[in-house]
């Protein structure tokens, strides 16, 4: 029953508003970069006398991921320690004011300023609206929401381009607006969102057993998935590390797309920038796609056979579009990777959260989104000696053998043979 005084806001979980909420919420982390990547040739040319412009220009795009990894953390702590949905708001109304702040500024170092607080806002976004679904939900059901999440992220991408392309033909301080928008999203958190309680009762009370084969707690979910029944302040190690080293791999070999197949694509054809942009949104359309599948494939296979097909889909991805000679088979291997991409995001979140308890979530999500961005961020350092020494195409064959490697690592089981061997419990 809903206590007197507080009956305009919502308790209920499975509200529409709510969920409605938190899934716009996730989307603002597309926005970060996507909406103002068509700007940079205008914004180059705009600040064409200022000292190191080209260097700039580009830090305007790259840096939000930067500060993203760096917040992270420290919003994972706050998010723990104040509250999740404090955290959502407050990060929310600095992104409105950061993101929005590119349209007023005049020098190019205030406006990486701006870009810099708007990847702190982005850290406290992200980490307090997975935590709060962790929170909310519990088995096949997190599992579809953390899905959609990652679904929604991905059609914001195909949302969010296009129209940072429009608006940035008509000025190229026009798309920072967009960012002005997330404000509608503030009272929604308000009215809608409700701070969690730990164990709370809204959730549904899962028998605890141990699996016969590691004799560790597990809990059945209501899809029949075995997950780690962890104590309160507790972390396991190896899991977690697992994810992140995971997570980290993943990102600096998939932002070799972004960073490098518009260079490819002129390689192999002449194309211009409506068909870059469709090629890339042929990628994250399927991986929104198959994103909203995930609690299917998460019914079948564990956190470490997702990440072979992961592995695999990417693979065979980028050994298609290393060994493309035209566009339409770059779009081919793009849709391929897509499917593992679509894959990886909802399961990292998941075995993330299966494996801490309630207590301690909000920090190894918040070190989740940092290892996330940090790969971003350092994908274009680490990859481009490869791409210089091979090139293009023969760089992406060559990664492509590596995911392969990955999938076979994980296939055979020492992967999986290293995760259950026992951990210390201190």
């Amino acid at each position: 029953m809903t206590p007197t005084g507080a009956r305009w806001r919502n308790t209920d979980p499975e509200s529409r508003l709510l969920i409605a909420t938190l899934l716009l919420a996730s989307t603002l982390t597309v926005m970060s970069g996507a909406t103002i990547a068509p700007s940079l040739p205008a914004i180059r040319a705009h600040f064409a006398t200022v000292e190191n412009a080209a260097l700039l220009v580009r830090l305007v795009l790259t840096i939000p991921a930067l500060f993203i990894a760096l917040g992270a953390p420290v919003a994972g702590l706050v998010v723990d320690r104040v509250g999740r949905k404090p955290m959502l708001i407050a990060s929310t109304a600095l992104y409105v004011v950061a993101g929005g702040s590119g349209y007023v500024l005049a020098t190019l170092p205030s406006i990486l300023v701006g870009r810099a607080t708007l990847g702190l806002a982005v850290a406290g976004i992200m980490t307090s609206a997975t935590t709060l679904i962790a929170d909310y939900y519990s088995g096949v059901r997190r599992e579809e929401l953390l899905g959609k999440q990652a679904a929604f992220m991905s059609f914001g991408g195909v949302i969010f381009l296009p129209l940072g392309g429009f608006l940035a033909d008509v000025g190229w301080r026009v798309p920072f607006l967009i960012y002005v928008s997330a404000a509608v999203l503030v009272p929604l958190m308000v009215v809608a969102v409700y701070e969690p309680t730990i164990g709370s009762p809204t959730r549904a009370l899962e028998p605890t057993t141990c699996d016969p084969a590691t004799g560790i707690p597990v809990s059945r979910t209501d899809g029949g998935r075995s997950t780690p029944s962890v104590r309160s302040g507790r972390v396991p190690g190896k899991a977690i590390s697992l994810a992140y080293l995971t997570a980290l791999v993943s990102m600096v070999i998939f932002y070799m797309i972004p960073v490098q197949i518009p260079f490819y694509l002129e390689t192999l054809a002449a194309t211009n920038g409506s068909e870059v942009g469709l090629a890339i949104a042929t990628m994250t359309l399927v991986s929104g796609v198959t994103s909203t599948q995930f609690y299917r494939v998460s019914a079948r296979l564990d956190a470490t056979g997702i990440t072979a097909l992961v592995f695999g889909f990417m693979g065979v991805g980028y050994v298609v579009i290393g060994s493309s000679n035209g566009y339409s088979q770059v779009i081919v291997g793009l849709a391929v990777s897509g499917i593992g991409l679509g894959l990886l995001f909802p399961n990292l979140n998941t075995w993330v959260t299966d494996n801490a308890s309630e207590d301690v979530r909000g920090r190894v999500l918040g070190g989740l989104t940092s290892v996330i961005f940090l790969g971003q961020f350092l994908s274009p350092i680490l990859t481009q000696p490869i791409v210089t020494r091979v090139g293009l195409g023969t760089g992406y064959n060559v990664l492509g053998l590596v995911l392969a490697g990955l999938f076979v690592v994980v296939v055979t089981g020492g992967l999986i043979g290293w995760l259950e061997r026992p951990e210390s419990t201190g």
